[in-house]
């Protein structure tokens, strides 16, 4: 069973503001997080989520505003934060030339660990992640997978009252990420709180307990994810048309018939509809027999939260290129690097 959120916040921020240049890379971002559970950084690559975690975190200094991790000002106490804190980057933060356990034992003694204490910590983190068959061998032979899960562990090897998981399961295979999925359970089982940031919608559903969802740098809708669904409308209406050089038309044609957002799907003959009302289902798909348009298959189904994200943005979430890449890392944090850990 999860670990129930206590009154006090695990994350406060209000008015947070990063500027790389003529860039604002986060605007004005006011969150509550409560302590226990898993929540959720919703948006495309560049809206800012990055940006967010790593002033949590204390690795990037605020312009403006003011922002509290587990009870401590980030700006005025950032050793105690980093003392209950982990965050595990988008890229593995690994010596690729050392085995895994080399790995955890190195993080374990930089954290004040004895040499034999680091060892038998990591061999047991190592076993909990599925790694032991794995333990001696050099970290550039992992696959991706497995080097997310060794760097997850890296930042457990002092159990941290909150983690930052920015986007963890990016490149990584279906199985993988099902497995990270677990181990971010896991945590959370065991009274950690978790922030994590992703662009996959279906992680999000799967995973969080409450979302923001982050558009350029601001917060655009805030809640569970059935109440995020709920904003959308009563469900969605699901069309296969038989040629797809007709699906343009046929977006269109919904777009226009039905007024919801139409998202295309990965499927060339495949479109979604939001729909306010069921009954209207019937005028879309008799506009698209009056245009000749011939429909394979059609479905009524629940929104999802790529019609969320259509209907708050005005666009599907996709990767775009990233404001975040041109960062320039705050010089009284860069000592602490991306793979933070909670201290001893």
């Amino acid at each position: 069973m999860r670990t129930a959120p206590t009154t006090e916040p695990a994350v406060v921020t209000r008015g947070l503001v990063k500027r790389f240049g003529d860039n604002t890379a986060v605007d004005g971002i006011d969150l509550t997080i409560p302590r226990g559970g898993i929540y959720g950084v919703l948006g495309p690559n560049g809206a800012g989520k990055t940006t967010a975690i790593r002033m949590l975190a204390t690795l990037l200094r605020p312009d403006a505003g003011e922002a509290e991790v587990l009870g401590h000002n980030v700006l005025a106490e950032p050793k105690a934060i980093r003392s209950k804190i982990a965050l595990t980057g988008q890229f593995a933060s690994l010596d690729e030339d050392l085995t895994g356990i080399e790995n955890l034992v190195l993080l374990g003694r930089l954290q004040g660990f004895s040499g034999p204490a680091a060892r038998r910590r990591g061999a047991d983190l190592l076993e909990a992640f599925g790694l032991s068959d794995a333990a001696g061998r050099q970290v550039k032979k992992y696959s991706g997978g497995m080097r997310r899960r060794l760097d997850i562990a890296g930042s457990l090897l002092v159990t941290p009252e909150m983690i930052f998981l920015d986007e963890p399961t990016t490149g990584i295979d279906p199985r993988s990420r099902n497995q990270v999925w677990d181990i971010i359970r896991t945590l959370v089982d065991g009274g950690t709180t978790v922030l994590l940031t992703t662009q996959y919608l279906e992680e999000a559903d799967q995973l969080a307990d409450r979302l923001a969802v982050i558009d350029h740098g601001r917060v655009i809708a805030e809640g569970t994810p059935g109440q995020l669904k709920a904003q959308v409308g009563s469900g969605a209406l699901k069309v296969r048309v038989v040629d797809p050089a007709e699906r343009e038309q046929a977006a269109e044609i919904l777009a226009t018939t039905l007024g919801g957002g139409v998202v295309r799907e990965a499927d060339p003959t495949a479109l979604t509809v939001s729909l306010q009302e069921q009954a209207r289902t019937s005028d879309g798909l008799a506009a698209l027999e009056q245009a000749g348009i011939g429909v394979e298959t059609f479905a009524f189904g629940q929104p999802s939260l790529d019609e969320v994200f259509l209907a708050l943005t005005g666009k599907p979430a996709e990767a775009e290129p990233s404001d975040e890449d041109t960062e320039e890392p705050d010089p009284a944090a860069a000592a602490a690097g991306d793979h933070t850990g909670a201290g001893r």
